[in-house]
């Protein structure tokens, strides 16, 4: 019974955030269990680029440590805000939410390649947050019960708590800017004075196989 409704809650997941999560929790699983390597996912230009290691490209973004307070804390930020952008914002946009995550991974991946970062899921998941937060202005929020804040200021809240925690603000800072960017260029400049929509989705993602792919992950 337990098995059957927790594959159904499964099964009810956006078919674009149920993707993602997966393959970020069973590449954590192949880590766990030494399947593969740590090192064999994270981010190296002269790797790709000497080595053809291509596959670096893409892993960077599915690992977000082994099992531990920090992966739970970053798995549950990606699925939840990842799961209202694609029921919210984009719903019945499927292409679009897709068409944003190939932006935003393209993005980081540009600028990791100038900056020391190993591991980029973080940072597309603060993208996540940004987008979602922008376009939920006044959404109420507290942290912990203990810090009541509208949306907009969950951004900078998450960066005030990797501060607390310790940890580099890199990432976070990262992500931000390339949520703001895309933000921009899809919410604010098409609706200036001679601004036009410069992120339409490729007639491509909309195409029949893909949307069809897509919508039985």
């Amino acid at each position: 019974m337990a098995y059957h409704t927790l594959r159904q809650e499964y099964m009810l997941m956006p078919p674009v955030t149920r993707a993602y999560t997966t393959v970020c929790l069973l590449t954590s699983i192949a880590v766990q269990l030494d399947v593969v390597s740590p090192f064999q996912l994270y981010f190296n230009p002269l790797l790709i680029t000497q080595k053809f290691e291509i596959w670096r490209l893409l892993t960077p973004f599915f690992f977000f440590g082994t099992f531990s307070f920090n992966f739970l804390f970053n798995m549950i930020f990606t699925y939840r805000y990842c799961r209202m952008l694609e029921e919210g914002s984009f719903r019945g946009r499927t292409a679009d939410f897709v068409y944003m995550f190939i932006f935003g991974c393209i993005t980081t991946v540009i600028c990791a390649w100038f900056v020391n970062l190993l591991f980029l899921g973080h940072s597309l998941t603060t993208m996540f947050v940004y987008i979602w937060a922008r376009r939920n202005p006044y959404v109420r929020m507290n942290f912990f019960g203990l810090l009541p804040f509208r949306a907009p200021y969950l951004p900078w809240v998450l960066v005030a708590f990797s501060v607390l925690l310790g940890n580099s603000v890199l990432v976070d800072i990262l992500g931000i800017a390339i949520g703001h960017l895309y933000f921009f260029l899809e919410d604010v400049f098409p609706n200036q004075p001679g601004g036009r929509r410069l992120l339409a989705t490729p007639r491509l993602l909309y195409s029949h196989i893909l949307t069809h792919f897509v919508l039985n992950l």
